[in-house]
């Protein structure tokens, strides 16, 4: 399993050197953008509107635009140095709570937390700790240059660290529009059947049943027209005629210089001699 993480979490005096893996991965089905005509993939390319010019990545500098086309400029050594300065942190938990006081709304990313060299004792100690408590840990931790909340807890036997959000990454509810006031005109009947249809419905959470039929059908769509032969191969990028014609140009004229210079000294030979016989007569 990949590394994406190294460094130390800490709580209180115990040290503990761990790895991160994603717990997760996105299964959707990539499909790629073709010109319709020739089905050949679009691109996308970097482009400056004022100098009307294809740019590349060393030409780009990031900058925050505190104002309409306002912006400071950050310097990529600087932003590096800031970075390394807090990867560079232990991660520290910073308090144990009980995770049915955290709302799913926070929860972002999970990821699979393994011991590093000379840990295992440690993380054994943390993981026992928290099953035995039943808490979690708060703790921040710098991943692709941000800083993110996380909540460290047992996941059958392995620990696992999930990122969170900060209450003000979290929009008010109040600006949720539409939103009906407590309903009053409810007969207790409805709501009784409500109930009722709730309790027939309910069951044991078995993730396993639950699967992306989309995703499925897609790919059996997309099976089914590679094995009737209904696919395209994309073409490959031309030379631009207007190169070509400039080749042809240079060609024809170094073409044309050696002509020239053939015959210019047989002109020049010609004139010796015409020069000559008018100073004879």
């Amino acid at each position: 399993m990949h590394t994406m993480w190294k460094g130390t979490i800490s709580f209180g005096l115990v040290n503990i050197p761990i790895k991160l893996h994603a717990a997760t991965e996105n299964k959707d089905i990539k499909l790629r953008q073709l010109h319709e005509e020739c089905k050949s993939p679009i691109e996308y390319k970097k482009r400056c509107p004022v100098c009307d010019k294809e740019i590349s990545n060393e030409d780009i500098v990031k900058a925050y635009e505190y104002a309409k086309n306002k912006f400071v400029v950050l310097d990529a050594e600087d932003l590096e140095n800031l970075k390394k300065e807090q990867q560079d942190k232990s991660v520290e938990i910073l308090d144990f709570v009980k995770l049915e006081e955290i709302d799913p709304i926070y929860f972002d990313r999970s990821y699979f937390m393994s011991p590093n060299e000379g840990g295992t004792k440690a993380y054994g100690l943390l993981r026992q700790a928290l099953s035995d408590t039943g808490k979690i840990g708060i703790a921040k931790i710098i991943i692709r240059s941000k800083e993110q909340l996380a909540i460290v807890r047992v996941y059958e036997n392995t620990l696992i660290m999930e990122t969170i959000h900060f209450p003000d990454e979290v929009r008010n509810v109040a600006d949720v529009p539409n939103v009906p006031e407590q309903t009053t005109d409810l007969s207790k009947k409805e709501v009784s059947t409500a109930i009722t249809l709730i309790d027939q419905l309910t069951a044991e959470f078995e993730p396993e049943k639950y699967t992306d039929e989309y995703r499925t059908a897609l790919m059996e769509l997309i099976e089914a027209k590679r094995n009737n032969e209904e696919v395209t191969t994309a073409k490959q990028e031309t030379t631009p005629e207007n190169v070509t014609n400039l080749m042809e140009a240079l060609e024809k004229s170094l073409e044309s210089t050696k002509e020239s210079k053939k015959i210019a000294p047989k002109r020049k030979t010609a004139a010796k001699k015409t020069n000559r016989k008018k100073k004879t007569s």
